[in-house]
This record gives structure tokens, C-alpha cells and sequence, in this order.
């Protein structure tokens, strides 16, 4: 799995502030705050998103995205669980591969292929499956609440 060791810090703090988010950046073998799934993967408080160099990237990603698409007001009080609704779930999986065409060296794919190996489940098997024939309601979601345009994530980039 690719980890933030893999790509950098730089690009990926980058990213998150241009959404208004922080990544804070743990010592390695630190306690990772706000980790919901604990050892390596990625915790959140508020608008910070904490990691380490060995975060894998989907992780770090997905907790970013939970921030991104829930209501401001709940994103000042959230303290590592951050799910609200599987709707609000969905959202925050097709956010996150929309995103990773942001990073350098990362991608929709190499995402894909990482999230199915850390072990999401979707209906059809697989997250591509299911990102390309089947997460309409997560892009319908995004899309009403203008998510995917404010990532650039438009139908254009979707279409891709």
C-alpha cells in the first residue's frame, strides 16, 4: 500500500489546506490522535488530519474527505468518528478516489487497487466496480451539496 512516506508530506498537507484542512504530522511510531481504525491509519479532530509516514494514502485520504463532506458545524466538534449516515459514508469513499488524481503518484487507480486491498467491501466486488457502475447516489450526494466542483472534481474529471 502506498504510504504518505511514498509520496511526501509537501503535496498532501497542500491539498488538505487548499479544503481547509490541516495535516499534522505525527513522529514516527507516535499514537496517532483521532484514529478511529488505530495503528497506522490516519485519525482526525476538528480540521486536522493526523499521520505518520507510514499512513497509508487511502487512509489519510478517506478520513480527509469525512471532514470534507459533513456540515462545518459538526467538523468543529468531531473527534475520530466521523461517519454520520452510510449516504455520508459513500460520499466520503467517492470523494476520495476523486481526489487522489490530486496527488503525484497516486491516482484513482493505484487508489483503487489500495482500498480494496486494505479491504473495503462494495456490492460489486470491488471499488471500481462499484465507482464506475454503481456509486451514483455518492456522486448525486456530492454533486447537490457542490462537493465535486469545489475539489475539482467535476463531471469532466468523473468522466475520466
Amino acid at each position: 500500500m502506498l504510504t504518505l512516506a511514498d509520496i511526501g508530506f509537501d503535496a498532501t498537507a497542500a491539498l488538505l489546506a487548499r479544503h481547509g484542512l490541516r495535516l499534522v504530522r505525527v513522529p514516527d511510531g507516535g499514537a496517532i490522535p483521532g484514529s478511529y481504525w488505530g495503528e497506522c491509519e490516519a485519525g482526525l479532530i476538528g480540521s486536522d488530519v493526523f499521520a505518520r509516514a507510514d499512513t497509508p494514502v487511502h487512509s489519510l485520504l478517506h478520513e480527509a474527505c469525512h471532514l470534507l463532506v459533513m456540515p462545518s458545524e459538526r467538523r468543529a466538534s468531531v473527534h475520530t468518528d466521523a461517519t454520520d449516515s452510510q449516504e455520508e459514508e459513500d460520499a466520503t469513499c467517492y470523494l476520495q478516489i476523486v481526489l487522489a488524481d490530486a496527488l503525484p503518484g497516486v491516482g484513482r487507480d493505484r487508489l483503487m487497487a489500495d482500498m480494496d486491498a486494505w479491504g473495503y467491501t462494495f456490492r460489486l466486488g470491488s471499488t471500481r466496480a462499484w465507482f464506475e457502475h454503481d456509486a451514483e447516489d455518492a456522486r448525486d450526494w456530492l454533486e447537490v451539496r457542490g462537493l465535486l466542483a469545489s475539489v475539482g472534481g467535476g463531471a469532466a474529471a468523473i468522466a475520466a
